[in-house]
């Protein structure tokens, strides 16, 4: 049984709705019909068992993979009328795992800026690396991190680009177990000071009491409970 996500009645527009959003591989739905909206500083938090569908619904939303039926609506405007580079700033993207350029940390948190012809200045670079628990990070080589700073360069990059939503895909599973604590922590910090809009799966249940204002649960693609942390999680 498919849930279906309807307006609130909290007098604001949702920042982000997807409408009927599916996506079918090999004639097999991976992503089965799901609507559901997140006004502006709400964190949902998208869980279930491996498989589920979980990562392939996150890539849907900033077109990183393309719907075979639905639409995403962002800010009211349906998301294919925007330009996918523009889209992507728009709706920044944490992964499980750092993939960061060669080169040193600067660089990295430059990406994003100098694709659109801007380039952060020094203090603005030095004030992300503030912002993510790297202050006088911005010339290291990204092959000297460790794993917990290579996310937080990660999470910085994204920043970068000031995104009105942030998705985050299982950004602390591949972390040990004190980098993923240090990590989450700073995730949560940067959330509470930026008020962002935020969509982050994650495997660990915990984990989304901790981070998310609301939780979608995940079964076979299809979103089978939407609602409060206590309601969905414990029932």
């Amino acid at each position: 049984m498919h849930q279906r996500d309807d307006a609130r009645a909290t007098g604001k527009p949702p920042l982000l709705r997807t409408q009927d959003l599916s996506r079918a591989v090999h004639g097999t739905l991976i992503v089965d019909d799901i609507t559901v909206e997140i006004r502006a500083g709400e964190v949902l938090a998208i869980v279930g068992s491996s498989g589920s569908g979980k990562s392939s619904f996150l890539r849907l939303l900033n077109r990183l993979d393309e719907p075979t039926r639905g639409t995403v609506f962002l800010e009211g405007l349906d998301y294919r009328s925007i330009p996918p580079r523009e889209l992507r700033q728009k709706l920044g993207m944490v992964t499980q795992r750092a993939f960061l350029f060669p080169g040193n940390v600067a660089r990295n948190i430059n990406f994003g800026p100098l694709q659109r012809g801007a380039e952060l200045s020094r203090d603005a670079v030095e004030r992300l690396l503030g912002q993510v628990g790297l202050p006088g990070y911005a010339n290291r080589d990204v092959t000297n991190l460790s794993g917990g700073e290579a996310q937080r360069v990660s999470l910085a990059r994204a920043l970068a680009n000031s995104p009105i939503v942030l998705l985050m895909d299982e950004p602390t599973s591949a972390l040990d177990e004190d980098s993923k604590r240090e990590v989450e922590t700073l995730i949560r910090q940067v959330i509470a000071d930026t008020h962002l809009t935020c969509v982050i799966v994650t495997h660990d249940m915990a984990q989304a009491a901790r981070l998310g204002n609301r939780v979608m649960l995940m079964q076979s693609g299809r979103a089978v409970r939407i609602g409060g942390v206590e309601e969905v999680l414990n029932a």
